[in-house]
């Protein structure tokens, strides 16, 4: 048995993206123990019982995901290294940024013997123009190339990401960066549903961010809905603090032209894909997007951008369609197009649940991350 601590950024997603993971790696026998920020749409104390569910341990760090104050990094490292101490895992998984920062720099000190990063997407300020975006690019590269030489194993979820980070001089001296397929999808827990009834109904699963297309969405709605009222658009998520956060009046004004339908934060978002028609995200930049995979698992049609992360989901024309992310008349025409043949919807979906079979299956997932870890 190892004792293996999982390192994670995000408190409202944990169990979302890492327990099927910490299920597996329990199930082997193995002593996990989970650190991650408190959530703030979710309930803390809702997250430490799904851990503790699962056979876990939860410990929440004061990790600030997206703050600057020295202050507040120094006591996120200082967390991480009184962790480690107090455990002496075998093994550490970190994933998101500043949990690879400084979580796996930490676990080289403490003298662990496995220590895997996992580079879950390279976001806002590697999609951002403005000027504070490209400081933080700046800054995120050299953290990463701090922090990865210290791994003794580095995964990417997309070929994209690796190779930017490798042209920024970030992997010089890091191990032989590996790639997975996202973080996997559970194909039990999301199964295949029979297509949806008429009228059609697109749906957007993400977090609210400018980053994401939500603005797109919005738009392609308006214009499909000029021309098919009774078609429907749903948007499934939650205002997030990330800088490219869209604004809470921006999304009501929505709401009350009718452009939108918005359902809120979902722990479960299967009963929106039970009545969506098409899984829509015209995200600028992913690592390789769950609520994609999501969709496909449960057969439906995807339509996302042709964008890093994204494209790694769908072939287009298969089992979904690509389009030029920003683009809100292009994401109109591919809605208009699959909404209009149920029947290219249905053949669309059958594929798109093969590839989630294929490709993505968190089992496989697992079994590489797992095979990192030693474990």
């Amino acid at each position: 048995m190892a004792t293996i601590a999982i390192v994670n950024g995000i408190g409202d997603t944990v169990v979302a993206f890492r327990g099927a993971l910490v299920r597996d790696l329990v199930a082997r026998g193995h002593a996990v123990t989970v650190s991650t920020p408190r959530p703030v749409e979710v309930d803390a104390d809702a997250v430490s019982r799904a851990v503790q569910a699962l056979g876990a341990r939860c410990v929440f760090s004061p990790l600030d995901r997206t703050g600057i104050n020295p202050l507040s990094e120094r006591r996120a490292r200082a967390h991480y290294d009184a962790l480690f101490r107090e455990l002496r895992p075998d093994a550490v998984f970190a994933s998101n940024p500043k949990p690879i920062f400084h979580a796996i720099p930490a676990a080289r000190a403490a003298g662990v013997a496995r220590r895997v990063a996992m580079v879950t997407g390279l976001g806002y300020a590697f999609t951002g123009s403005s000027f504070k975006a490209r400081v933080l690019r700046a800054v995120a590269t050299r953290l990463y190339r701090g922090a990865l030489v210290d791994a003794t194993t580095v995964l990417f979820q997309n070929a994209d990401d690796r190779d930017e980070l490798a042209r920024a001089g970030a992997l010089a001296k890091a191990p032989t960066p590996r790639l997975v397929a996202g973080s996997g999808v559970d194909l039990d827990a999301f199964a295949a549903m029979p297509p949806a009834e008429e009228p059609p109904v697109f749906l957007m699963v993400a977090r609210l961010l400018g980053d994401k297309g939500v603005r797109e969405f919005a738009e392609a709605a308006r214009v499909v809905r000029a021309r098919r009222p009774s078609w429907r658009f749903r948007l499934v998520g939650w205002i997030d603090a990330n800088p490219a956060a869209i604004r809470r009046e921006e999304l009501d004004a929505w709401v009350r032209e009718g452009v939108l339908e918005f359902a809120g934060r979902l722990d479960d978002v299967r009963g929106e894909l039970a009545r969506a028609s098409v899984f829509v995200l015209p995200s600028y930049r992913e690592g390789t997007p769950k609520s994609a995979l999501e969709a496909l698992a449960t057969a439906r049609p995807v339509v996302t951008t042709d964008a890093v992360g994204c494209r790694e989901t769908v072939r287009d024309g298969v089992e979904g369609l690509l389009v030029p992310p920003r683009d809100a008349r292009a994401l109109a025409d591919a809605c208009l197009r699959l909404g209009d043949d149920a029947a290219m919807r249905a053949e669309m979906g059958a594929r798109a649940r093969l590839r989630a079979e294929e490709r993505f299956d968190v089992r496989r997932v697992n079994a590489e991350i797992m095979e990192a870890l030693g474990a």
